[in-house]
């Protein structure tokens, strides 16, 4: 129910078990692992990083706009999720670089470094425990990202890209904590548009800037290609990633999420031609370990062991 003048929106009550929750972000995963195929077709056509995050996120904001927190008691939560989004859009102007330069495995293993900044967030910021498998679970992912970074196989100017690319997963895990975390009684839609909202405002001044104070597409074939993207790798995924990252909490949200860099090895392979061999093959692995070892949300202190609690 919505009601005029204010953000009441009563959603279906989604039962999600932690199992099908985690499936569930598996799955938005592989949209988000699709960008790269839309980002390299944009950027064939001339269109600049912002200008592409711009486009990937603007359907989104047009369709859940009607559900921005309007009550009062919400605007402080909202106006939390808006600064994140907004640091998350302007981080992945970085990301989007990196992908036009450097191979997608590359850049692929650089942003899913997101879990453990993730968890170091949901440390500081939820004195939420970590544990072994929350130790475990970093420590496979930055494994597989470490065994693809080679130095001696990369250019200065790749590895300048990569490191400029940096911001974009210590950005996505502050904004899982606070999604999962820090929303209060705001509801997925809420959340979701208020992330939005933020990213579209980092987004839109440096967006007219690389397009001369337009940023209208300039055919229709580019303007279906921006609803396309806005639909698969934005709108759809992203209700369902903020439904199902509250059933099982930051940490297996990060774990994952993470599947988003064998869908990106994939593309690379299928639709670039890029190598896809043992050592991919082997970090892949890597990072499906790590969405089993994650730890769910209230695990009892016998099956978990504390490691370190914040404060």
């Amino acid at each position: 129910m919505y009601r005029k003048g204010m953000s009441v929106f009563s959603l279906p009550r989604f039962q999600l078990s932690p199992a099908v929750a985690t499936l569930t972000i598996v799955v938005t995963a592989i949209c988000f692992g699709l960008v790269p195929v839309f980002v390299r077709e944009f950027q064939g056509l001339g269109t600049g990083p912002a200008t592409i995050a711009l486009y990937r996120y603007g359907i989104s904001v047009v369709v859940l706009l009607p559900f921005l927190p309007r009550e009062r008691h919400k605007w402080g939560k909202a106006l939390l999720l808006a600064g994140a989004g907004g640091v998350v859009g302007l981080s992945l102007i970085g990301y989007l670089e990196a992908i036009s330069m450097a191979p997608l495995a590359a850049a692929g293993v650089v942003y899913m470094s997101y879990p453990a900044f993730a968890a170091l967030f949901a440390w500081v910021l939820l004195r939420q425990a970590l544990t072994w498998r929350t130790f475990a679970a970093i420590a496979l992912v930055l494994g597989a990202a470490s065994l693809l970074l080679d130095p001696s196989a990369l250019s200065p100017q790749i590895l300048a890209a990569l490191l400029w690319a940096i911001p974009a997963p210590i950005a996505f895990g502050f904004l899982i904590v606070v999604l999962s975390g820090m929303s209060g009684d705001l509801n997925p839609l809420e959340r979701a548009v208020s992330t939005l909202v933020g990213a579209i405002a980092g987004l839109l001044p440096l967006a007219l800037y690389e397009g001369g104070g337009s940023i209208l597409p300039s055919s229709f074939d580019e303007l279906w290609l921006i609803v396309l993207m806005g639909l698969v790798t934005a709108l759809v995924p992203q209700i369902m990633y903020t439904i199902a990252c509250q059933k099982i909490g930051p940490m297996r949200t990060a774990a994952a999420g993470s599947f988003e860099l064998p869908t990106m090895f994939l593309v690379g392979w299928l639709v670039f031609g890029e190598t896809f061999g043992l050592l991919e093959l082997v970090c892949a692995l890597l990072v499906l370990s790590a969405i089993l070892v994650a730890p769910a949300p209230g695990a009892s202190p016998a099956q978990e062991p504390r490691v370190v609690q914040a404060g």
